[in-house]
């Protein structure tokens, strides 16, 4: 069951501000209490990101002012917004998990586990029916293969059986008899019934999400595989045998390279026509029953390091190098387990396992009451039905079980897990149904607890999860206060400029106006023959609305050497442009001019220069109404 974590910024905000022992106060800004802690925290990170590293009171300043634009993002609001609120919980979640999952036990387990099956190949038989459309269906099929198992080991031909009455569709071709398999190929219950089930043997019926099985281990082996790359000349769709002639010279030309001391990876990385090719062909590791033949055959007999002999495929013509051969190591195929683990049940597993700690961590436990009241409630009403659920759950804060010190979650909670309009008539059954649908509140519950002794007893949980909460306010405040700031006001724009005009004049001509890139000459010359008649406020729209896809029109303030068009158009050097789609290119509007003619050439300059006039007049503003108190003392103990 995945649970969400969700914390309040204002609980965090307590969390984060709870006194530590042996954590000091180092500064207060604004009435917030900043700790030795966290300004250590930071500082060591900073330092460690930066080349030339900076001294203490160089990087006191820096702090105090990044936690002065806190306090005013603090004070604008920005961290109540529902916008920030969510935001921020996304970020918890994801910052939270490794933390959540320190204990790396379970997963090991299902790692090593895996592992060391793949290790071995077994030969199995495979008996399959369909897994029912409900409950009651699916309970019913587990029991006939059963009663198929016990007419089998009684001695029924297993080929017939399967025949008859399997719904495994590749009966028709195996009848039931699916050869050596290994590990992460099949559900895990699946392979756990084949790797359990003793040789000779047949496996009680299992389930998956695909059906109800049954496996007849046949025999085991010891795996050994093959570690190997190759080069691919793809067959045409419907290849006729001359252009599978083609394909076969283009390989035997390659395999001539290859014998004459050409790099193998690097003629794959350019002549191969498969996926591969961009990792040099490298196929990785791979078993018997992985590739089609004859390309499982030639690769297995291969000495390692030998090069095979162009051959033949249903898919093409390929060359094959063989690296190595026996079982790949962990670290090898590590992370093609630890995927395969992640997208099936072992994943679960592996999450209710932790929860299951957690209940014992955290003193989990049923309220006795509530149990009581749920039988006494159900027997008085005589089954689970709406009028049950509107009269004993909707609104009812009766606690459900507790946890921790004084926690608790009420009954009104499981609306978000019950059917309300579902009806079970016996009112035994519809209190185990109500009993299992507990779990899923409390995983969240408990998830939730967790990530909230996490803020109070995991410094570096604390200090991560303060700094994203930081960062996203002061990113939020410098957005309003400098960088849209600076953009949106054209009129402080344009009078900055006026008063620091000479600060932006050029060293070297530009060219301001419209480049347009036409399809072909048929339409710029009908493009020219039109311009007469067009008015220049209306220009670009009318050829727009003419010319539509056949042209491409763009405006630029540039310099020589920022702009292939205007280049070869405006400066008249470099060669012709090439575009994608167009053949022509003309000057729509414009020419070469030497200083800015207004703000609009100088835009970005202009911007960025009165960004910084703000960002001084903030720093200015943040030092009067947010000074801040540093205790000396408690600064020399910053290590």
């Amino acid at each position: 069951m995945k649970a969400k974590l969700l914390i309040s910024s204002l609980l965090l905000g307590t969390a984060i501000l709870a006194i530590a022992k042996g954590d000091p106060v180092l500064m207060t800004i604004n009435g917030k209490d900043i700790k030795l802690s966290e300004f250590e925290y930071l500082y060591h990170k900073n330092n460690q990101q930066q080349i030339e590293k900076e001294t203490l009171d160089q990087y006191l300043d820096r702090f105090v002012l990044y936690k002065q634009k806190v306090a005013d993002a603090e004070a604008a609001g920005i961290d109540t917004t529902s916008l920030f609120i969510k935001e921020f919980e996304g970020y918890q979640k994801d910052l939270a998990e490794p933390f959540m999952t320190e204990d790396t036990t379970y997963h090991w387990q299902f790692v090593n586990e895996a592992y060391e099956r793949s290790k071995q190949e077994v030969k199995i038989d495979h008996f399959m029916l369909p897994l029912g459309t409900n409950p009651i269906e699916t309970a019913n099929n587990m029991a006939r293969m059963d009663s198929i198992r016990n007419c089998i080991l009684a001695g029924e031909d297993w080929g017939a059986m399967v025949d008859k009455l399997s719904s495994d569709p590749s009966k028709v071709r195996n009848h039931g008899h699916y050869g050596f398999v290994t590990a992460n190929m099949f559900p895990y219950e699946f392979e756990n019934a084949v790797y359990t089930t003793p040789v000779g043997e047949i496996s009680k019926p299992i389930r998956t999400n695909y059906g109800v099985h049954m496996i007849r281990v046949i025999e085991t082996r010891m795996r050994n595989d093959v570690h190997a790359k190759h080069i691919l000349k793809l067959f045409p769709k419907d290849a006729t045998e001359e252009q599978k002639a083609v394909c076969k010279a283009q390989i035997d030309s390659i395999y001539n390279l290859l014998k004459a001391g050409a790099n193998f990876e690097e003629l794959a990385k350019k002549e191969s026509q498969d996926g591969t090719a961009r990792n040099g062909g490298d196929l990785g590791w791979f078993g018997r029953g992985r590739m089609v033949q004859p390309f499982e055959d030639i690769a297995f007999d291969l000495a390692d390091g030998a090069i095979s002999e162009p051959f033949a495929t249903r898919f093409g013509y390929h060359i094959i190098k063989k690296v190595g051969h026996g079982i790949p190591s962990l670290s090898e195929v590590r992370n093609t387990i630890e995927t395969a683990i992640s997208r099936d049940s072992r994943a679960q597993l592996i999450t209710q396992r932790r929860l299951d700690d957690m209940k014992a961590k955290y003193n989990f436990r049923i309220n006795p009451e509530f149990e009581s009241f749920l039988t006494q409630t159900l027997e008085a009403n005589g089954k689970y039905d709406s009028t049950f659920v509107a009269q004993n759950i909707k609104g009812n804060k009766m606690p459900m079980f507790f946890y921790g010190e004084k926690e608790s979650v009420p009954v009104m909670r499981l609306l978000s897990q019950i059917n309300s309009k579902a009806v079970i008539p016996l009112p035994s059954a519809a209190k185990d149904y109500i009993l299992n649908r507990i779990d899923a509140v409390a995983d969240a519950a408990l998830m939730d607890y967790h990530a909230r002794e996490l803020v109070k007893n995991n410094p570096d949980y604390r200090n991560l999860l303060n700094e994203y909460r930081d960062g996203m306010l002061l990113f939020e405040i410098s957005n309003r206060r400098v960088w849209k700031a600076a953009g949106k006001d054209s009129v402080a724009l344009e009078q900055y400029f006026e008063q620091n005009r000479s600060r932006y004049n050029w060293s070297e001509p530009h060219f301001k106006g419209i480049i347009l890139s036409a399809k072909n000459d048929t339409v710029l010359n009908l493009i020219k023959a039109d311009l007469a008649t067009m008015g220049a406020d209306t220009l670009t729209d009318a050829l727009h609305n003419k010319y539509g896809n056949d042209i491409r029109m763009e405006r630029m303030v540039v310099k020589k050497g920022e702009n292939p068009y205007a280049d070869y158009l405006a400066f008249h050097v470099g060669d012709k442009p090439e575009r994608k789609g167009f053949t022509e290119f003309m000057i729509l509007e414009g020419g070469v001019i030497n200083q800015p003619e207004e703000m609009a050439d100088v835009r970005g300059a202009v911007t960025s220069d009165y960004q910084d006039v703000l960002e001084q007049q903030w720093k200015d503003e943040l030092a009067r109404k947010y000074p801040a108190k540093i205790n000396k003392k408690v600064l020399k103990q910053v290590k």
